[in-house]
This record gives structure tokens, C-alpha cells and sequence, in this order.
């Protein structure tokens, strides 16, 4: 069936925030026969957004361009032992699904990444990570169509250069390529890792000692419902910021001036806490027309309706400068901001 194109269509069901933005030109995409007939259509050199769950991004206008939405689907074995298995997951996977599915089949790693919104295609362009667990802990590597060549290329853990939610397709290659399969080895031993302490609770308050991966996904799952808004009731693209990473000297430097700082001591400095900096700020709670910052996480921005994505880069600002003037420390958003050239 021939691919198809269409017009001036809202991205407001495309976007977990709900912005409500339009694209010029919009179009599905399910498989590599697709990706490689729309090369041929006029519309694609025009400007490119590549979406999968929509769950990472704000849209600050239209999109005066070709919006791609990848819908590449299929999970399947690539090969296996009596220790792991290579997963082969298609990009437009919803990532959660994905867990579910290797927490029912009983493959170990992902399950503290319960929940998390978004694609399969997102997972390693944003390293996403959850309770101590990052994709790169898993992932083996990903096949990629290029989109100046039409060639599909292999890019290994080591090609994606990952690090703190961030990886070369946030960077030098951002919009150069469309993830079109992912692969994971995942482990058939338990090797869980519950130290955070939220997980810890959970299970304590459950009466749960010697957990299962389904008990691990599911306490995962309880503790994001609790903190985290669901965006299909209010518009939100869960952690807006990153937790900033300073020096030793300038951490404990601030200790002493602020004890109840939190602070999470790691290889190369100290890692603060975004959500306790915003809230000690004031910012929690914070609502201004049909915006704001949601009521029980302070990294979560909200969108409650006819607010537009500038509405909400302007107060991600205010926030920014607030932390920076008390703290003299720098927020940098976790979401990625999309704007029309």
C-alpha cells in the first residue's frame, strides 16, 4: 500500500504534553519499504521531526516541515543461550509493552524501567533510566536508515556514545537518522537491583522478601503512578530536567550551607537532586493559567489546557534562573525542545 501524506495536521495526539501544534506535512511510517518510498517523495526534503510516543519533546510552534512518525513494530528472539537473550524490538514498540513482555517471559534487566512513556526508537537516543537502571546496561545495538544516503547502518553501544540521558542521536546526529530496531540482551538469571529506596519501601510495605521480576515491575510501576501524572489526564513529558552533576568541593560548599540538600555522591562529582532544588525554590504546586508545576513531583511540568509550548519553555526558564540565583547551579532540561526553522 502506497505510503501516505497528509496536510496541515495537529500534533496534539502526538505529544503527551497535548500541545496543540500543526505540522505542514505528516505521515506514518511501519517498515523499511516505507522509510525507503517516502525518500522519493517531495515532502521529504522539506524540514524533518521524527516522532515515536511523543513523550520526550516540547513543541514551542509548527512544524513548517515533515512530521515522521515511526510505527515500526515487532518483537522476536535474534538468538539466545543458556545465560541471556538478544531481543530484536522494533522502534515503534511502546517501550512499556516491551517491559511487560520481558517481565512475562521472565528476561532480567529492564524491569526497574516500568512505566517510563515513550518508544522503544526514544529509549537509547535519551539513554532513558530509571532506579539505578539505564538502557546501556542492556543494550547491544541498534540498526538505524539513513535518511541522506536510504542506506541502514549498525551503530554499537560504543557508536552511541552514551551518557546521562544523552547519546549521538541527541547531538551531532540528531535528525540525520530513524531507529528502526533495537536490540537488548537481557539476562534469564535474576540479578535485581533494588537498592533505591523507594523500591525498597514498596516492597516492605507489600510483606514482599524474596521478590519476583513481576514484584520488582510492579513496585516500579506503583511508585511512578504515585508520583508522576498520567499524561493522558494531565499533559506532562514526566522529568523535565536533569539531575545536575557539580564538583566534590562546590557539593559539600553547599552542605554546609543548605544541610538538607540532597546530594548523591557518583565517579565523577556529586549529583544533585533537580526535584529538591525547584521545590525548596517554591516552585511546587506552581500553576499559572493552563500550566505549571505538578503538586507531587516538582521535576514534572504540566500542561492543564490551551497552554502553548512557549507558555511552558518560559517557565521552564524562570525555574532555570530561580535554582541558578540561589544555588549558583545549572538546571539543563532532560525534554527536547523542538522549534521550527
Amino acid at each position: 500500500m502506497a505510503i501516505r501524506i497528509q496536510s496541515n495536521i495537529s500534533l496534539q495526539a502526538y505529544n503527551t504534553f497535548g500541545i496543540d501544534a500543526k505540522a505542514k506535512s505528516f505521515c506514518e511510517i511501519e517498515n523499511l519499504t516505507d522509510l525507503q518510498e517516502l525518500q522519493e517523495k517531495e515532502e521529504f526534503l522539506s524540514e524533518r521531526l521524527i516522532i515515536g510516543g511523543g513523550s520526550n519533546m516540547l513543541l514551542l510552534d509548527n512544524w513548517n516541515g515533515l512530521v515522521i512518525l515511526n510505527s515500526i513494530k515487532g518483537i522476536s528472539i535474534e538468538n539466545e543461550n543458556t545465560e541471556s537473550v538478544l531481543l530484536k524490538v522494533g522502534a515503534g514498540e511502546v517501550w512499556h509493552d516491551f517491559v511487560l513482555h520481558a517481565v512475562k517471559n521472565e528476561y532480567y534487566g529492564i524491569e526497574n524501567l516500568s512505566l517510563i512513556p515513550g518508544s522503544v526508537g526514544a529509549s537509547p537516543i535519551q539513554n532513558i533510566g530509571a532506579y539505578g537502571v539505564e538502557i546501556k546496561d542492556t543494550f547491544e545495538k541498534l540498526k538505524a536508515f539513513n535518511l541522506s544516503s536510504g542506506r541502514v547502518e549498525t551503530f554499537t553501544k560504543e557508536d552511541c556514545n552514551f551518557g546521562y540521558r544523552e547519546s549521538v542521536f541527541k547531538k551531532e546526529l540528531k535528525g540525520k537518522y530513524i531507529i528502526t530496531q533495537v536490540y537488548y540482551r537481557l539476562s534469564k538469571k535474576p540479578a535485581f537491583n533494588t537498592s533505591y529506596g523507594a523500591i525498597e519501601n514498596e516492597l516492605a510495605s507489600n510483606g514482599i522478601k524474596s521478590p519476583s521480576i513481576k514484584d520488582i515491575s510492579d513496585a516500579v510501576i506503583s511508585i511512578r503512578q504515585t508520583k508522576l501524572p498520567d499524561p493522558k489526564e494531565i499533559g506532562n513529558s514526566g522529568s523535565f530536567f536533569k539531575n545536575p552533576v557539580i564538583e566534590t568541593e562546590k557539593a559539600k560548599k553547599l552542605k554546609d550551607e543548605f544541610p538538607d540538600m540532597v546530594q548523591y555522591p557518583i565517579e565523577n562529582g556529586v549529583k544533585l537532586a533537580a526535584g529538591w532544588l525547584i521545590e525548596s525554590c517554591g516552585w511546587k504546586g506552581y500553576k499559572e493559567g493552563g500550566f505549571g508545576v505538578h503538586d507531587k513531583q516538582a521535576l514534572v511540568l504540566v500542561h492543564f489546557g490551551g497552554a502553548n509550548g512557549q507558555d511552558i519553555y518560559n517557565l521552564s526558564q524562570k525555574i532555570i534562573n530561580s535554582i541558578y540565583d540561589t544555588y549558583g547551579v545549572s538546571l539543563e532540561r532532560e525534554v527536547n525542545i523542538i522549534r521550527s526553522i
